[in-house]
């Protein structure tokens, strides 16, 4: 008999594990039986075998050795092509430049120099990379180049290839990359040291000289510390600079005073837009001052003796004296109202210009090719060619410029502006400038009174 003490134990265990509560009972038991499980899977599983005790097998293969000498007569039979690519450096000739390229073959010297197309790796500025393939000899086998002829010249892959025992050349559009760049820089000396200073390239700096040289002379008002922001297009081929475009944006700081200039693109003009200020006012002045590039006034807006009549007579425009074919251009934008021969005129254009506005051209050789009546003329465009016919001593263009079909002297007139955008233009304008005044203000964050346009 079990003392009755341990009997009471005993009976307290047995409620702990045969409860009266029967969730109770079936929670405990599910809880042994997994217990039990867990010790019984860790019994029976077996023990990993020792790697020691595995069997080894040792195999061997002979594996067949290539001849060194079989390789080497191979590769002497194939025929090997080399690959070089060379910067133009400054004061290359054509033979420094080819015996870089690794580039033995007198032929194709000779062939480059002779020919028209292949002619154009002779001026390839410096900086710019040329490709050559060539033979184990040296001679050539490829060549190719990209040429620029300038700024507004479109670019051009220069392609030379052996054909037997002749040479071919070809030419092609380059395909460039467009970047849009910006700038800022300070002026601390001058304009063009300010821009190499800050990379910009020489073609931008002339373009900004051009925008702001009626308002700046860049030669006695520039002063230390004057700063100018500047966005302007660029073009690349693989990675390598060719050239850079136009200026689409500019703003020069000039002893205080601030000018802008944005480009605007006008798809009815044959010059593709034009400049403007930030409210869409038109930089560009309507008319030119003198119809020819080069020429000297031998008549003013006066009264002279007539070299014909030989009588006291108001003589009613200029007269610009130049050699018989020099191009006559459009002094502003407008359309042909009369192309023919009146009287001492000889042959005369004449052009309508907005607000009542008239132009006349006399004593033309001949006229433009497609000059006719109503036809669009742009600022510029070539509309004849100096001559001397109706009443004329010598050759030389007789120009007037009439307001409400009264002549003016065109020398002293006040130029008015071109017209100023309106409408649908004027608010396709406002999103180019809002663009540009974001670019700005990216570039002088610093400035006050200057916010970041919301993007």
């Amino acid at each position: 008999m079990l003392p009755t003490d341990k009997f009471l134990k005993l009976g307290s265990s047995s409620k702990l594990f045969f409860g009266a509560s029967r969730k109770t009972r079936i929670v405990t038991a599910s809880a042994l039986f997994l217990a039990a499980c867990a010790f019984g899977a860790a019994g029976v599983a077996p023990m990993a075998p020792d790697p020691a005790n595995l069997p080894v097998k040792s195999i061997t293969e002979e594996l067949a050795i290539p001849s060194l000498s079989e390789q080497i007569a191979h590769l002497q039979t194939d025929n090997q092509f080399y690959f070089r690519e060379e910067k133009v450096r400054s004061g290359d000739t054509l033979a420094t430049l080819l015996f870089r390229l690794g580039v033995h073959d007198d032929a194709a010297a000779a062939f480059i120099k002779s020919d028209r197309i292949a002619h154009a790796v002779l001026t390839i500025k410096s900086g710019r990379h040329v490709q050559a393939q060539t033979d184990k000899d040296g001679q050539l086998l490829r060549l190719t180049a990209t040429a620029t002829e300038g700024n507004n010249q479109p670019a051009r892959v220069i392609t030379i290839t052996r054909d037997g025992d002749q040479f071919k050349s070809s030419e092609s559009s380059a395909a460039l990359e467009r970047r849009v760049e910006m700038q800022t820089a300070e002026i601390r000396s001058s304009l063009f040291a300010a821009t190499d200073a800050a990379q910009i390239p020489d073609g931008v700096a002339t373009q900004l000289v051009d925008m702001f040289s009626t308002n700046i002379d860049f030669a006695s008002d520039l002063r230390r510390g004057d700063h100018f922001n500047v966005v302007y297009e660029t073009f690349w081929q693989n990675g390598e600079y060719v050239r850079s475009g136009r200026v689409l944006a500019a703003e020069f700081n000039n002893a205080g005073n601030r000018y802008q200039s944005v480009w605007f693109d006008e798809p009815g003009s044959r010059q593709g837009g034009g400049y403007y200020t930030f409210d869409g006012k038109s930089l560009k002045k309507a008319f030119l001052k003198s119809p020819l590039e080069f020429s000297r006034v031998t008549s003013g807006f006066a009264m002279r003796l007539h070299p014909i009549s030989g009588l006291w007579k108001k003589h009613e425009g200029v007269d610009f004296a130049a050699p018989v074919g020099t191009p006559i251009r459009a002094a502003g934008d407008g359309t042909v109202d009369f192309v023919g021969t009146q009287n001492g005129y000889g042959n005369v254009v004449v052009l309508k210009h907005w607000n009542n506005y008239s132009t006349a051209y006399a004593h033309m050789s001949r006229f433009a090719s497609g000059v006719k009546r109503g036809m669009k003329v742009n600022q510029g465009e070539v509309i004849g060619y100096v001559g001397t016919t109706g009443w004329s001593t010598g050759p030389h263009l007789h120009y007037e410029f009439r307001v409400n079909n009264h002549p003016r002297d065109p020398m002293s007139i006040d130029v008015p502006n071109a017209q100023p955008l309106a409408g649908a233009e004027l608010q396709r304008f406002h999103g180019v400038a809002s663009e540009m005044l974001h670019r700005f203000a990216l570039l002088n964050p610093q400035e006050q009174n200057v916010r970041v346009a919301a993007r």
